[in-house]
């Protein structure tokens, strides 16, 4: 009987969100937060690259293995286009690929990592999902609530993903940074499944 594949190890560690200041900070754009942290933890400076559309680094990751950082300036709901030039740039496959997004769907102090899956009404994995061309790579979703939406309207929707944390929320999402960069480092070291059997089931909410 043939050995299983494993899947690579990811090496382009995506984060999801709008560029400008009035967005910085903002629940979107926690995905930018942690490429951020990730930056200087691993001391990869982050410059704009026209040829990606966006905000990229690249150097050894936690055990001395080459990695890339983006952060799309395309906007979210064109975030795929700034992907796809770094995958054909580079010549890696999506299974390579991790993104970080916010997720409506999780409460603040959860996050979820998985191999794949649909883009959940997300504008911007609905890009990578569309420009990659397939749902087949890893995605982090970090747990931003639903807040006060009333069903689905819009209105509600956009004010809370482009709103900011509240104090307690931040003092928690501070905690999910913490574990979600933890998370990143153990899916690049021993590969996505066992990062996702060690930290999904970890709750900052207090719920």
């Amino acid at each position: 009987m043939a050995e299983a594949v494993l899947p690579p190890l990811p090496c382009l560690i995506v984060g999801l969100g709008n560029p400008g200041n009035k967005y910085a900070g903002t629940r979107h754009n926690i995905g930018f937060e942690l490429v951020d942290r990730l930056s200087k933890i691993w001391n990869l400076p982050l410059k704009e690259e026209r040829r990606f559309q966006g905000e990229y680094g690249a150097g050894l990751g936690p055990t001395r293995q080459k990695v890339y950082l983006l952060k799309p300036l395309t906007y979210m709901n064109r975030s795929g286009q700034s992907m796809r030039a770094v995958l054909d740039w580079l010549k890696l496959e999506p299974s390579q690929v991790l993104v970080i997004y916010d997720d409506m769907d999780l409460p603040v102090g959860r996050l979820r990592l998985r191999l794949s899956g649909s883009a959940g009404g997300h504008n911007g994995m609905k890009s990578a999902i569309s420009h990659l061309g397939i749902q087949e790579f890893p995605r982090l979703r970090i747990g931003i609530g639903a807040g006060n939406r009333v069903g689905d309207d819009d209105n509600a929707v956009i004010a809370h993903v482009l709103g900011n944390f509240s104090k307690a929320e931040r003092a928690t999402m501070d905690a999910v940074v913490d574990t979600a960069l933890r998370t990143i480092e153990k899916a690049l070291t021993d590969g996505v499944e066992k990062s996702m059997s060690i930290y999904n089931n970890v709750d900052h909410s207090g719920t």
